[in-house]
């Protein structure tokens, strides 16, 4: 490999192939491989296909990320009935797009499977020619995989009409709930609020009277920079109705999310975000806290009133949450609350796309027809069903059809299915059937005593919710300026809502402005023209 002016030459494929690093950006030639991984067989005779898989660092003794109780029950069931050696290829979690773009442009050393959920990645990956048009192949030979996803969720893996990756399924589509301490509440004598102007009354009650008696770490309403802590104020407070052409042009997709970046209302969502700091309501350095370690230390020490949060968090037991408050503090008890309105009186809140990975096959690939089989494979018969859930009787038990988790599971039981989110990549989240029995799934895999509150809190995620907005054709200006937009974004958020009060509308036009001008501008304009060329999947 050499570098030749900023630009880096590899060779791998037939050819030279020419990545050139910009803005995030890596171009990707659209030639398929020639070395010898192509063809690669086993001593046995079997082709081996070669799938990436998140490695989380979190293997138990005796596994491996690439070897261990799901792996080998994917070659017993898959691969030796058809001659197939699947072979995991571990790639960090944490440098996920980084590495990612590193093997795409190494050519013939990118596995047969990779993924992202990040969809400004695929876009570009597709429209470089670096992924394999998969729309007669998932027709030949993913019958179950067709069936399992559904048109919805396939559309997002469509650009102009074709099928150039495979969506993960979500299995349960709402996102945030909000938690309130009861037992300040009671102490007060207050109801749960129901809207935002009750919500501001309960926090300023909560600062004055203190009726946990925390003293001077009280955080009425506890934030981060982390979306769930903001996201379900900020979209409350845009301006309802909105027309499909404010839907599509107004929102910015960076990463695999909409902002509400320049629909109406969201300053003023900021505004109430900045009184609420300028009062001593909200963690003073909640824009330190990217990874919530901060809010949820704060929180299981009594420290926070209110808060908001992905739907059940607060209940799964890897968090710890909830159980340290309840040891910590006697009595404290967290309520899940829906209490932030819209101009319609709703709890207006988002909700994920019906897509999780974006699941693609490199050009460079010549193992696209065993890559198919094996997704459809996984959409087929008890073979994902098993995947997440383990051994009947050993991991789970069985109600009404739903899979329950078993609680005093043995180690080697729990072991079983240590990573397998991130080997059963056709879906996002455990499917049990129908919606509704797919948030059952989840809701019983949180202890028996949280499991009524875990249920309220999936009904509040699924009220009110606003769909995320889809184009048919990608808006390359979200490819190109996401990365960078997301920290604008953060920068936006964090700023003008520390602002004094007499400064929040310089600082939020400064900030604004700063955005716009840094690929911003470049979205709105590229969105409005797709739209307006009938683009967008209405």
């Amino acid at each position: 490999m050499k570098l030749v002016s900023g630009k880096t030459w590899f060779k791998g494929w037939s050819g030279i192939m020419l990545a050139t690093v910009l803005a995030g950006t890596t171009v990707l030639a659209g030639c398929s491989s020639s070395g010898s991984e192509a063809g690669a067989t086993t001593a046995d005779g079997k082709s081996v296909l070669k799938v990436e898989v998140f490695d989380r660092g979190n293997s138990p003794a005796g596994s491996t990320i690439s070897d261990n109780y799901m792996t080998k029950l994917v070659n017993e069931r898959f691969g030796e009935p058809n001659k197939i050696d699947v072979q995991y290829v571990p790639i960090p979690r944490s440098e996920e797009l980084q590495k990612l773009n590193v093997l795409m442009a190494s050519g013939g050393d990118v596995p047969d499977i990779v993924f992202t959920y990040d969809q400004g990645t695929f876009n570009r990956y597709a429209q470089q020619g670096g992924l394999t048009d998969l729309t007669d192949l998932l027709n030949q030979y993913g019958p179950n995989l067709k069936k399992f996803l559904g048109e919805d969720t396939l559309s997002y893996g469509q650009i102009e009409g074709k099928q150039f990756a495979i969506p993960g399924k979500r299995s349960v589509l709402g996102k945030y709930a909000s938690y309130i301490r009861q037992d300040w509440l009671d102490a007060l004598k207050l109801p749960v609020p129901q809207t935002t102007d009750e919500l501001y009354t309960t926090l300023k009650a909560f600062k004055e009277k203190d009726p946990g008696k925390v003293g001077s770490g009280l955080i009425p309403f506890g934030m981060t920079i982390a979306p769930a802590q903001y996201e379900p104020l900020l979209w409350s407070f845009v301006q309802q109705p909105l027309t499909d052409e404010q839907k599509y042009t107004l929102t910015q997709k960076l990463g695999s999310s909409d902002y509400p970046t320049l629909l109406p209302g969201f300053k003023d969502g900021l505004k109430f975000m900045n009184k609420l700091y300028n009062e001593g309501m909200i963690s003073r350095d909640f824009g330190l806290d990217e990874d919530k370690k901060q809010l949820w230390q704060d929180v299981q020490n009594g420290k926070v009133g209110f808060y908001t949060e992905d739907a059940g968090e607060l209940y799964f037991t890897y968090n710890g949450t909830y159980k340290n408050l309840q040891a910590n503090v006697k009595d404290a008890k967290l309520t899940p609350a829906d209490v932030f309105t819209n101009n319609e009186g709703k709890h207006a809140k988002p909700e994920y796309a019906s897509n999780g990975l974006y699941i693609m096959i490199p050009k460079s690939s010549s193992k696209a027809v065993e890559a198919i089989k094996y997704l459809d494979w996984m959409a087929s018969g008890k073979n994902l069903f098993d995947m997440q859930n383990g051994v009947e009787g050993e991991n789970y038990t069985l109600k009404d059809g739903v899979p329950v988790a078993k609680e005093n599971a043995s180690t080697e039981a729990q072991n079983r299915l240590y990573n397998y989110g991130d080997m059963a990549i056709i879906a996002n989240g455990k499917v049990a059937g129908t919606e509704e029995q797919n948030n059952d799934a989840y809701i019983m895999q949180v202890p028996e005593e949280y499991q009524a509150a875990m249920r309220k809190s999936v009904e509040i995620s699924n009220t009110d919710t606003i769909p995320p907005v889809n184009f048919n054709k990608p808006i390359e200006a979200e490819a190109k300026y996401g990365s960078a937009l997301q920290d604008k974004y953060s920068q936006l958020i964090v700023k003008a809502t520390m602002a004094p009060t007499a400064q929040f509308d310089t600082t939020y036009d400064a900030l604004l402005k700063d955005y716009m001008s840094s690929g911003g501008q470049a979205i709105l304009d590229e969105r409005t023209k797709v739209f307006q060329e009938g683009g967008a999947n209405k």
